[in-house]
């Protein structure tokens, strides 16, 4: 028996539906391959840039700031590092050199005199934020690394009956990471109000 052209046309109909949907099934199989390694690779950089800023928030120094010694001294801390060398600059309108102590903090005896010199002749009960510059190098992991940081050191100056004031180390934070010997000038122009 010969095929009729009406059989013809639904066989040729059938085997291109067969078609369609084999091709199909081919397009939605390559869709959800490149989906799945698309979702992967996602993952795989979601990954690398969470240990990249883990290890930039390790590296980072996170400078504390506390009074010691009965209020005579600010010792500097990072919880997180060893503090190897510290450099502390003054603002340069106080003449103070820099101090390179062996452990990192800062001595009212450095500044006392300059700033009860800097704010002579106004009221003998003054207070204010002395700005300093701390530079430190501090280990991460096996590397060494330099960082910076402004700590303002609150001051109070009280009056004698006999022999001109005193100053006193009241409390001590960090102001802001990095900083500059200009960015202390600048700052302690504007504590002094000029």
């Amino acid at each position: 028996m010969s095929e009729t052209a009406d059989q013809a046309a639904t066989r040729r109909r059938w085997i291109s539906l067969a078609e369609i949907v084999a091709v199909s099934g081919v397009i939605i199989g390559a869709l959800t391959l490149w989906m799945n390694w698309s979702e992967r690779r996602s993952e795989a950089q979601e990954k690398v840039v969470a240990a990249q800023a883990a290890l930039a928030a390790e590296a980072r120094l996170a400078l504390h700031a506390e009074l010691a010694d009965g209020g005579k001294e600010v010792r500097l801390t990072d919880p997180a590092h060893d503090l190897l060398e510290t450099t502390i600059r003054f603002p340069t309108a106080l003449a103070i050199r820099e101090q390179r102590p062996a452990t990192p903090r800062i001595e009212r005896d450095w500044f006392a005199d300059a700033v009860l010199k800097a704010t002579d002749g106004g009221a003998d009960k003054r207070e204010g934020r002395l700005p300093v510059l701390v530079s430190t190098r501090y280990r991460v992991g096996d590397k060494t690394r330099e960082g910076q940081a402004i700590v303002d050191v609150v001051w109070r100056t009280n009056g004698r009956l006999i022999g001109g004031r005193t100053l006193s180390i009241e409390s001590a934070q960090v102001r802001e990471p990095g900083g500059s010997v200009k960015r202390i000038d600048a700052l302690w122009k504007a504590a002094l109000g000029g």
